[in-house]
């Protein structure tokens, strides 16, 4: 592995660190007794607090000024300034502490425990007047330099690829994405309350499932060795949660993360987190009620009120929200009225729209291409879109006023789904015939067609009490609380496709060019890690690079000649 400059500087200062018998990674716990946010909001109204503070965090900056010195420290609530002065650090005769180890040997990115005394400097600046200081963690890369002036930010650690492969820099640097996931996690619970609040059961159902049901969606396979059988990872909980209603639970939910090999953009990820809840004895009408109320409160919660900021909308979560027809809303935006349509007419009528539609496609499919494209971005507040046709919800039930229909319900919000509810189907026989139904797709080429689940069926047989089920997307939530275009930046850790490995040379390929065995390895450390990038340089720029770091890092070699640079590069 080939490593910068900075990064060989912060080894060697690692053993130099070890030569003097301080151990860069204590095994031992440090005890802390105040966070950096709690100093600022409560030692300005009693002076007389924190005057013996033990804090631990990650140095940001350092400022070295001779006999002081401040630095910047990073704990997990705040950043707050520490103050050096070498004769408290180093009361004794031995000044090693403050002039070897703090001023040398200590970089940005370092952890460190600090004890000492909180005061204000005379730029009015609550700091900690460090008296002791203890080496916790050595960091080998440096942070990324993220500069503010003015409540502007230069140079900062932006690039969304990167930041994604290394939350954790993300994480370091860039305080307003901390806030992101902490908002995330006030969400969850806010909306876990709500939910026990109302008395209801949070289990947990299979990841690995035999049949991968729920859910209209192409599964992710493995094998299952013990077994010797195929398994796929959840595409949904729905008919794990169902049977639990079979088995008499009144109402369960569940926080689950599913997994459909699809496609990935700013709104969808293969992996993602959804909240489920079914409850007995309840319609879709009931549902509608429940999840605004809900989402109301979720919003109070975590922003302080029903309005939310996203993109260029303002969204209110206030309740009640407006309820829409699907058919209703296809005939408002296309002028297409769809009812009683047959697959062959709708499939015209989309076509006419321009829609990218095949014979693969059944009424359902092709309703939802129209929908999703002609109709949702348009539903910028919180509306239901009710009433789906039959060939959509192979799992609901039907409508009780119009068999051709279903008492479904999905939510948009800023034009996209957020959730997705049901009375739920408990009639057996026709739930068979919902999921032959989907069979026959499948047979067609739709590899995102229902499987037939017959356990599924066989625990209808036994009963299922009249129930409603919602399901929402808890990502796409927090893009919305969050004012997030990006599904990727309310994740820790988003897929992505592998890096790329890069081309490192080896010594032996630097000596091949006529590199001496003695430099190869200093050439490789001053930042040529391959042959190809050598021999792209200049010589004169190369020639001034070695000897400034044979100058620099003392190298007992002989200087570099410009004709031997010259001959390598050739």
């Amino acid at each position: 592995m080939a490593l910068s400059e900075q990064e060989l500087v912060r080894r060697n200062s690692l053993n130099e660190l070890r030569k003097l018998g301080i151990d860069p990674y204590p095994a031992e716990g440090y005890k802390v007794n105040v966070t950096a946010r709690e100093i600022k909001e409560k030692y300005p109204q009693d002076n007389s607090l924190f005057q013996e503070v033990s804090i631990a965090g990650r140095i940001m900056s350092r400022r070295i000024m001779g006999a002081a010195s401040f630095a910047e420290m990073k704990d997990p609530t705040s950043r707050i300034q520490l103050y050096f002065k070498r004769d408290d650090v180093c009361p004794d005769e031995d000044k090693t502490m403050y002039n070897i180890v703090f001023k040398r040997l200590l970089d940005i990115g370092d952890f460190i425990g600090v004890k000492g005394y909180v005061f204000i400097t005379q730029m009015g600046e609550i700091s900690i007047h460090v008296t002791s200081y203890q080496l916790l963690s050595k960091a080998l890369r440096p942070l990324p330099v993220v500069k503010e002036k003015d409540d502007k930010t230069f140079d900062a650690f932006t690039d969304p690829e990167t930041r994604y492969r290394q939350r954790y820099v993300d994480l370091i640097v860039n305080d307003p994405v901390r806030e992101i996931f902490i908002k995330r996690t006030k969400i969850i619970n806010s909306m876990r309350s709500f939910l026990n609040d109302h008395g209801y059961l949070e289990v947990e159902t299979p990841i690995l499932q035999a049949i991968p049901g729920g859910a209209s969606a192409r599964p992710f396979v493995t094998h299952h060795n013990a077994l010797d059988i195929p398994m796929y990872l959840r595409v949904a909980n729905e008919l794990y949660l169902k049977r639990l209603i079979v088995g008499g639970f009144e109402g369960v939910y569940e926080f689950a993360k599913d997994f459909r090999n699809e496609g990935m953009d700013r709104t969808h990820n293969p992996e993602f987190t959804q909240m489920e809840i079914y409850v007995a004895y309840k319609d879709y009408n009931w549902m509608m009620d429940f999840t605004e109320s809900m989402l109301e409160k979720i919003a109070i919660d975590v922003q302080g009120k029903t309005d939310i900021v996203f993109g260029e909308n303002n969204i209110s979560f206030k309740a009640p929200f407006n309820r829409v027809p699907i058919l209703q809303a296809i005939q408002d935006h296309t002028g297409h009225d769809l009812s009683g349509k047959s697959v062959e007419e709708i499939f015209n009528i989309a076509k006419s729209l321009s829609l990218d539609v095949d014979d693969s496609m059944g009424k359902g499919k092709l309703i939802d291409e129209i929908f999703g494209e002609k109709c949702e971005h348009n539903y910028i507040q919180p509306t239901f879109i009710t009433d789906y046709p039959v060939e959509m919800s192979p799992l609901c039930k039907r409508h009780r006023e119009n068999p051709d229909l279903t008492e479904r319900f999905e939510l948009m919000v800023n034009g996209k789904e957020l959730a997705n509810a049901y009375s739920e189907l408990n009639d057996p026989i026709d739930q068979l015939e919902r999921f032959e139904e989907q069979a026959h797709l499948a047979e067609k080429g739709d590899d995102e067609a229902m499987w037939i689940d017959m356990d599924f069926v066989r625990s209808l047989e036994y009963g299922m009490p009249p129930t409603s089920g919602m399901g929402i997307g808890i990502d796409r939530l927090v893009m919305f609380m969050t004012n997030n275009a990006s599904i990727q930046e309310v994740l820790f850790f988003p897929q992505m496709k592998p890096e790329p490995k890069k081309e490192v040379s080896k010594v032996e390929d630097f000596v091949a060019i006529g590199v001496p065995q003695d430099w190869a390895q200093h050439v490789m450390n001053a930042g040529y890690s391959t042959v190809g990038g050598l021999k792209e340089q200049k010589a004169s720029k190369v020639h001034q690079i070695l000897n400034g770091f044979r100058k620099k890092n003392k190298l007992d070699l002989p200087a570099i000649k410009i004709e031997e640079v010259e001959a390598w590069i050739g």
